[in-house]
């Protein structure tokens, strides 16, 4: 007994605090994802679809789906917006800027950014 903390009083806390911080980790990154990879910091997230596959993620506050790939361009629909991009473009949708980083014949790389000021 330390200061009148007994040991199963300190794991209960060590407990609470582990789960506390697991939770505002995820919350912080804000990712969530149905087939599609994804890898967040604070400001922006990285989306890995893979092509042929129904896929979307919610990231950032923000709904990301892969409606498709046509012609060396990718078509997608961020927050209700539609955004068709080429390779190294990015567009606007709303508060965020969509890059479309990379894309190859198994998946499409989206790089999704809170914008400047926003």
């Amino acid at each position: 007994m330390l200061g009148g903390v007994t040991t199963a009083t300190m794991r209960r806390r060590t407990g609470g605090l582990l789960a506390a911080l697991a939770l505002s980790l995820a919350v912080l990154a804000g990712c969530g994802s149905e087939g599609v990879d994804t890898s967040c910091s604070l400001d922006s997230c990285t989306l890995t679809f893979d092509r042929g596959v129904s896929a979307n993620a919610s990231v950032l506050g923000v709904d990301v789906k892969l409606v498709g790939v046509e012609n060396g361009q990718v078509d997608l629909e961020v927050a209700g917006q539609r955004v068709n991009l080429n390779r190294g473009q990015t567009e606007r949708a709303g508060a965020f800027d969509i890059t479309l980083e990379r894309m190859t014949e198994e998946q499409v790389v989206v790089r999704v950014a809170r914008a400047a000021g926003s």
